[in-house]
């Protein structure tokens, strides 16, 4: 964990902010408090000396950079201050900068030969204590700018992926993974970062690490013998210890699904779906369009019936290309075949400077190495980052994105209104057929033992209607709202999901009308036009 001393400094005065401001007496509180003049006062006026400590062992500069005054850390600098200086536990002004991710300060401190690697008594550096404090734009920065080691251990074998994994910071354990960083490392304890996440029940956290991880580090004990489940577990904290022990077990079923029914593993359901469908329209056919023990079918059944195959065929041939087409898969570098197994060309981007990058830390996939789109989601199962991602469908053994979304919503009406008149003419050829019922003999016996083809029809029809309208009625209302059910289901998560105030807003929401319309007309929404400015954005 970072210093005492640290924690102490940090609660300071912010720049911006309305204190009631102490006396400028010294040098000190002139830098901490940003007064320039009377600085410069004490400095050129009063001979104050800018390169001996306080009482306290700290230094103006460490002070000034604390708040991100750039402009009194150059004029300190300027006059003497040494930027390596270091206080009581030999902790420098860079570290003291990375506490509130003060990146001018920093720019001033490294541009005047500060050192980005300089070590405390705990053998923290600037990337570490930028992880214990979330900053990750301040870690980015001094990255990709000065080439800061963002792997290193610590003196008890933490890298800063363990201390954003113990603070629970994601985007920072994001752009760590993003960045290549080690997920297996065992501190001095055995313990890995998903071991710190674990231990503090964060949720987000063990997400991002799980899904980001090769599942192995699930199973890796400590010293004391735990895995991440079995401290979540002991430590009670029981929304996270399902999730672990969840994800151990389909790990687990997944290398029995390679070794027993790898063809199920690899396809999914949709075979299964597939013959659902075939059987069932065979079924309709054979035990309720032309079965000998009904009465003659009449034109206008014969037509009703026609239009409910008709349906299914377009239902089967929407399930087909909802299946087999690509959902919106985002382009990794790799798969242009210009990148090598060890090459990673996006280690080094400027995430400041990038065109698709909109001030939001999820946007990075640590697993594709990509910068995604804002709506876009990484596929656990799929394995691939998917535009405008809505779910994975195991029934269709595909995702439903961006490029597909279209084909299912078709789908599933389809299937819908092909349930609903396929089960309404099988009630109405049971029901115009039951005058022979002898003496004595209910109507349910009669149809359990005479039709029993039309009553397995109905039982499995009805299973079919309820699973095809409740899609339906969900997807209608996302389009209308031009929500995906990936955001429905995790709005609480998604910072651009969220207004000013902080409540549930969709910058994406142009109405119902033009959401749909668009929609229909296009198959998706464009995403650049937005209806308000995200957060981010406001906020810039």
């Amino acid at each position: 964990m970072a210093s005492s001393e640290i924690e102490v400094v940090s609660s300071g005065s912010k720049p911006n902010e309305i204190y009631e401001q102490p006396p400028i007496l010294d040098v000190f509180t002139a830098s901490s408090y940003g007064d320039f003049i009377k600085l410069r006062t004490f400095v050129e006026q009063d001979g104050a000396s800018v390169s001996v400590p306080d009482v306290n062992g700290y230094y103006a500069l460490q002070w000034a950079c604390l708040n991100n005054f750039h402009q009194i850390a150059q004029y300190l600098i300027e006059h003497g201050a040494d930027v390596n200086a270091t206080d009581n536990i030999q902790q420098t002004a860079l570290h003291w900068a990375a506490v509130r991710g003060s990146i001018a300060a920093a720019d001033v401190l490294l541009e005047n030969g500060a050192r980005v690697e300089a070590a405390d008594i705990n053998g923290f550096r600037a990337v570490h204590v930028a992880a214990q404090y979330g900053q990750t734009a301040f870690l980015n920065h001094i990255v990709v700018k000065y080439h800061a080691d963002f792997d290193v251990a610590d003196n008890d074998g933490r890298s800063p992926l363990h201390w954003a994994a113990y603070k629970g910071f994601a985007d920072t354990i994001r752009l760590l993974l993003f960045r290549d960083a080690s997920q297996g490392r065992q501190d001095k304890d055995g313990c890995t970062p998903l071991h710190w996440a674990a231990l503090r029940g964060n949720a987000e956290a063990c997400a991002v690490l799980v899904h980001a991880g090769t599942k192995e580090e699930l199973m890796v004990k400590d010293n004391a013998g735990f895995t991440p489940v079995q401290l979540a577990y002991d430590k009670g904290h029981r929304h996270v210890a399902p999730f672990l022990s969840n994800q151990l077990r389909s790990h687990s079923n997944y290398w029995r699904g390679k070794l027993c029914s790898g063809m199920v593993t690899d396809i999914g359901y949709a075979p299964i779906l597939f013959c659902i469908i075939v059987f069932l329209m065979i079924l309709f056919i054979n035990s309720v369009v032309a079965a000998p023990s009904l009465i003659k079918i009449t034109a206008v059944v014969g037509l009703w019936a026609w239009t409910a195959l008709s349906l299914a065929v377009g239902a089967l041939i929407m399930f087909y290309r909802c299946s087999s087409k690509d959902p919106g898969y985002i382009k990794r570098p790799r798969d242009s075949g210009t990148q090598s197994d060890t090459e990673d060309p996006l280690l080094n981007i400027d995430l400041n400077s990038s065109s698709v990058w909109m001030g939001n830390w999820s946007q990075l996939c640590p697993t594709c190495k990509i910068i995604r789109p804002v709506r876009s989601k990484h596929c656990p199962t799929c394995k691939r980052c998917v535009e405008q991602f809505d779910h994975h469908c195991p029934w269709i053994s595909n995702c439903v994105g961006k490029r597909n979304k279209r084909d299912f919503f078709i789908f599933v009406c389809l299937a819908t209104l092909s349930s609903i008149l396929s089960g309404a003419i099988a009630v109405q050829r049971i029901w115009t057929s039951t005058s022979a019922i002898a003496a004595g003999e209910t109507w349910i016996h009669h149809v359990l033992v005479r039709h029993p083809g039309v009553v397995v029809f109905l039982v499995m029809d009805a299973f079919v209607f309820l699973a095809a309208t409740t899609l339906t009625i969900t997807q209608t209302y996302m389009i209308a709202r031009n929500l995906t059910t990936n955001e429905h289901a995790n709005s609480s998560r998604y910072e651009y999901l969220r207004g000013a105030d902080g409540r549930f807003r969709n910058p994406y929401n142009h109405g119902c009308w033009k959401n749909c319309s668009d929609f229909v007309f296009l198959g998706y929404t464009n995403d650049d036009d937005i209806a308000w400015p995200p957060l981010q954005q406001v906020a810039s």
